[in-house]
């Protein structure tokens, strides 16, 4: 197979890699936006939340003051009525009236004071709530101003790359781009990888000899039986093939013979 064809797949390998790896990223964008807006939106339910239970308090507090207000009438009524009482009899269930007026209208004044403190201290919480939520608003249009130009920045360059991808796919078979498109997506953006010694170098197992002499020929694409990738013979990494190399025991048997050789040839020369 003519080597323009590896050529391309490496150089379509590094767009494909860039492509998918630039619409994850577009993808990912919009992800701090949600945080940001499932933030402000937790915001705004517990000031509503809060709004309500203040309502409710300011409701109680009027309740409150108007049984007050009752109960010092009933009081001040009652002790009105001193001057008009005869016997000893109407004094005591007069006097038992006041206390009992008093009493309700004391504990109306401390449920009031309770009241009042628990108002403010909802108010409080209210308004910093509130000056949280108009913060969180103003962090969330900020982010949406920055993801609009990040989306933009991101589709120019996705743009960018798929027409050097579509300088580059003409020519290859449509089979061989659709698998190699899957294989850069499913194993990390290397879809194309160099035989060396027998050995893929994208799975590192050894590969039957029969297939490591279909990927020296070249008459077509090989994938990987392991790995799936599309594999590749570099004619200046000499490589041989399982059935020809040399098994490295023989290899280091001749060195050793060489080497013999070599110091008896020295040993010669010294007694001549």
């Amino acid at each position: 197979m003519a080597r323009t064809v590896y050529d391309k797949l490496k150089a379509l390998q590094d767009v494909l890699s860039r492509k998918f790896e630039v619409e994850r990223e577009i993808q990912e964008i919009p992800k701090s936006l949600a945080t940001k807006t499932e933030l402000l939106n937790r915001l705004k339910k517990s000031s509503q939340d809060r709004a309500a239970s203040l309502a409710a308090a300011q409701a109680r507090l009027v309740d409150i003051s108007q049984k007050l207000i009752e109960a010092e009438q009933a009081r001040e009524g009652y002790e009105g009525q001193m001057d008009a009482i005869s016997t000893q009899r109407e004094y005591e269930a007069l006097d038992k009236e006041i206390k009992d007026a008093t009493e309700k209208e004391q504990g109306l004044r401390k449920d009031l004071q309770r009241e009042q403190a628990l108002d403010e201290e909802m108010k409080n919480a209210l308004e910093k709530e509130e000056m949280m939520i108009r913060k969180q608003e103003e962090d969330v249009k900020e982010e949406q101003s920055k993801i609009k130009l990040k989306v933009k920045e991101k589709n120019a360059e996705l743009k960018k790359l798929q027409g050097e991808e579509k300088k580059i796919t003409p020519g290859l078979d449509e089979e061989i781009l659709f698998k190699f498109e899957r294989i850069i997506r499913n194993k990390s953006g290397i879809g194309i990888v160099s035989l060396h010694k027998g050995v893929c170098t994208g799975c590192y197992m050894i590969l039957p000899p029969q297939f490591v002499n279909a990927v020296h020929l070249g008459e077509k694409v090989e994938f990987c039986p392991y790995c799936s990738r599309i594999l590749f013979y570099q004619e200046d990494e000499e490589e041989e093939s399982l059935e020809t190399a040399i098994p490295e025991e023989d290899a280091e048997e001749e060195e050793e013979e060489e080497e013999e050789e070599e110091e008896a040839a020295e040993e010669e020369e010294e007694e001549v």
